[in-house]
C-alpha cells in the first residue's frame, strides 16, 4: 500500500486510510537523515509534501522551531531550500547542526576515522581487551567509567561495564581531533553506535532496557557509522545546496534568534502533551559527550523547554498565564483535576497534571505570539501534534487546541489533516497524529 501520495503545488497533502508505513523513513531517504534521528522523528516525506504546498523555493526560508534532530531543515536543504532550526536539547541540536554541514572531505573523514580505529583498537589490546574478543574471553580487569556524579543521569544498565570502557578510550582517541573539521562527524557517529549498537537501550517508542549484549565490538560498529557518512558525502557536491543551520535556542523566546531573517513557513513537530520526558531519549549519549554533565546541569536545559512532563516543571513557571482566556484549555485542566479526584490519586506527579497541561498549552502560545516577529506576510505553518490521554486517561484533541489558540493570536485557520491514527488500548479511543496548518496575514 502506499504510504502517502504526491501533491501538486498547492494541494493539501492527501493520505490513504491505513497507517502503514506511513511515520517510517524510506530507505531511498535515509541519506543524511541517517547520521542520528529520533525514534519518534517524523519521516521526510511529510516534510516535502508540505515544502510543495506552501510552493517553497530558493528565495524562502524554512523555520523548524521544535527541530529535534533536523528531519525538516535536512530535507530542506536537499530539496534547495535554505531553513533554520531551533532546538534547546543541547544534543539534539549538535546532531541536527552536524547533519546539514556537508563541508568535509569524505576521503579525509574515512583516513582520520581509520587512524582513530588503530589508535584505540591498539590501547584496547595492550590492556587486555580486544574490541574483538567475546566478554568471557577477557580477563577481570580494571575498566574505565563515569564519574559518580553521572551514574545517576542515565538508565540503570544502559550500557555493559565493558562495552562502556571500549567506548570511552574510543572517544578519548576521537577527542584528540577537537578543534578540527573532522571532529563532530566522529562524535556524532560515535553517537549513533553507542545508541543502536552498543547500548543496551530499546525503543519502543518509550526508551527503556533490552537483553543486554553480551559483546560488541565498538570500534567496528563506529567505523560503520562513519563509513555511512562517507558514503553520503561522496554523492553530492556541498556547493551546490543553499544554507542550513540549528541554533541552541528556547522555541518559546525566538524574537532576536534569527538575526533579521524573515521565514515564510514553519514545518515543526513541538513535544506532545504526553508525559514523556524527552531528554531521556538522548541521555547516554548527553552524559558520554558531555553535553550533561549532572543534575543541576540537566536542570537548566529542562528549564529551557517546554513543559509537556512533570519532571520538567518548575515553580517559577508561568506560561499558563498565555491562555488563561482559552476556555478549552481550563476545561480540560478541570476534567483532569475532577478524575484525580474521582480516582483517589493524590501523588505529587499527578497532582500536578493540571497545571502541566495549561503550562504545556500556554508555552505553545506564548511560542506562537513570539513567532510572529519573525514571519514574512502570507507565512504558512505546518505542526504535527497527536491526540492524547496520558494524563488520567482524559482525551486531549491537541490539534484542535493549537488551532483555536492560533486563531486566537491572529493566524488564520487553514485546515487539519489527519497524518495517522493509532488506537489506545488505555481509553478505547482512537488517537489522531495531525498536521495543523495555519497561515500568518501579517
Amino acid at each position: 500500500m502506499v504510504d502517502h501520495m504526491q501533491t501538486s503545488a498547492g494541494q493539501a497533502p492527501q493520505y490513504e486510510s491505513s497507517n502503514g508505513g506511513r511515520n517510517k523513513l524510506a530507505v531511498e531517504d535515509r541519506a543524511f537523515h541517517d547520521w542520528y534521528r529520533f525514534v519518534l522523528s517524523y519521516p521526510a516525506h511529510l516534510v516535502r509534501e508540505y515544502l510543495m504546498e506552501f510552493c517553497m523555493s530558493e528565495k524562502d526560508v524554512v523555520l523548524d522551531p521544535f527541530c529535534g534532530t533536523g528531519t525538516t531543515v535536512v530535507e530542506s536543504k536537499l530539496q534547495g531550500i535554505q531553513s533554520i532550526g531551533l532546538e534547546a536539547n543541547r544534543f539534539a541540536q549538535f546532531a541536527g547542526n552536524v547533519k546539514v554541514d556537508w563541508a568535509v572531505n569524505a576521503e579525509v573523514l574515512r583516513d582520520r576515522a581509520e587512524s582513530i580505529a588503530s589508535n584505540a583498537a591498539l590501547r584496547l589490546k595492550n590492556q587486555g581487551i580486544p574490541d574483538s574478543a567475546q566478554d568471557s574471553e577477557i580477563k577481570r580487569t580494571v575498566l574505565q567509567s563515569l564519574p559518580e556524579e553521572q551514574f545517576p543521569l542515565i538508565l540503570k544498565n544502559s550500557i555493559n561495564p565493558t562495552a562502556l570502557h571500549k567506548s570511552l578510550v574510543l572517544l578519548s582517541e576521537i577527542d584528540r581531533y577537537n578543534g578540527q573539521t573532522v571532529h563532530k562527524y566522529f562524535r556524532l557517529a560515535f553517537a549513533n553506535a553507542l545508541v543502536f549498537k552498543i547500548s543496551n537501550l530499546r525503543f519502543g517508542p518509550e526508551v527503556g532496557i533490552g537483553k543486554p549484549r553480551s559483546h560488541v565490538a565498538v570500534i567496528d560498529e563506529w567505523l560503520v557509522e562513519v563509513e555511512k557518512m562517507c558514503g553520503d558525502l561522496r554523492q553530492i557536491d556541498p556547493t551546490a545546496y543553499p544554507f542550513a543551520t540549528v541554533k541552541l535556542v528556547d522555541s518559546r523566546d525566538i524574537s532576536t534568534a534569527l538575526d533579521g531573517t524573515k521565514i515564510s513557513a514553519v514545518i515543526t513537530s513541538p513535544p506532545y502533551p504526553n508525559e514523556k520526558d524527552y531528554t531521556r531519549t538522548t541521555r547516554l549519549e548527553s552524559v558520554l559527550l558531555g553535553f550533561v554533565k549532572d543534575r543541576a546541569d540537566l536542570r537548566s536545559m529542562k528549564k529551557t523547554l517546554l513543559r509537556s512532563n512533570t519532571r520538567g516543571v518548575y515553580r517559577e513557571d508561568d506560561d499558563d498565564k498565555f491562555v488563561e482566556h482559552i476556555a478549552k484549555v481550563q476545561s480540560i485542566a478541570e476534567q483532569i483535576e475532577a478524575k484525580r479526584i474521582e480516582l483517589g490519586k493524590t501523588s505529587g506527579f499527578e497532582r500536578m497534571y493540571p497545571r502541566l497541561t495549561k503550562l504545556y498549552f500556554g508555552g505553545m502560545a506564548r511560542h506562537l505570539k513570539d513567532l510572529q516577529s519573525v514571519l514574512k506576510p502570507g507565512a504558512m505553518l505546518a505542526y504535527v501534534v497527536g491526540d492524547q490521554a496520558s494524563y488520567l486517561r482524559v482525551m486531549i484533541r491537541t490539534g484542535q487546541i493549537l488551532e483555536q489558540i492560533g486563531v486566537d493570536l491572529g493566524y488564520e485557520k487553514v485546515r487539519i489533516d489527519n497524518f495517522r491514527t493509532r488506537y489506545s488500548t488505555a481509553t478505547k479511543d482512537w488517537l489522531n497524529e495531525e498536521v495543523v496548518v495555519l497561515r500568518w496575514p501579517g
